[in-house]
């Protein structure tokens, strides 16, 4: 598992129209593999791609590291449940976050109010770097994959 960006897969993300996202969207570039994370905001919501929902868990940990960039701090995957049962993944920057994501939104809960993936500690990595790639980064990353 690489140390930075907490999985094995390098190129795995972005998971939904790869080539669009490399093009158009600022990536975190994991300085230890080279995986990028979509870290834009999304202009509709003003929400960067990990605070969305994710359908599993092993999704949400590939957008983990860019929510800890952004906010200078481990943050945490949390297991929500809403009132029908469906089961969703999202990456809270601590308990009070989620606590404020519950109090608005009473159909959903979440029964550990734990995190069930977190890192123990923030760490900064000397060859990070957030931006948009080059035409050429993008076709040697797509070739990669």
């Amino acid at each position: 598992m690489c140390e930075e960006c907490y999985v094995d897969e390098k190129r795995i993300t972005p998971l939904r129209n790869p080539l669009d996202c490399l093009k158009n969207h600022t990536q975190y570039i994991c300085g230890t593999c080279g995986r990028c994370i979509c870290i834009e905001r999304d202009p509709k919501r003003g929400l960067q791609r990990w605070n969305f929902p994710f359908q599993s868990l092993s999704i949400a940990k590939l957008y983990l590291r860019s929510a800890d960039y952004t906010m200078k701090k481990a943050c945490g995957i949390y297991e929500i449940k809403n009132n029908k049962g469906r089961i969703s993944y999202k990456i809270f920057a601590d308990k009070h976050d989620l606590q404020i994501y519950l109090d608005k939104n009473k159909d959903k809960t979440c029964s550990q109010m734990a995190p069930v993936f977190s890192v123990d500690e923030y760490k900064e990595f000397d060859h990070t770097q957030v931006r948009k790639l080059t035409s050429d980064e993008i076709i040697k990353y797509m070739s990669e994959r």
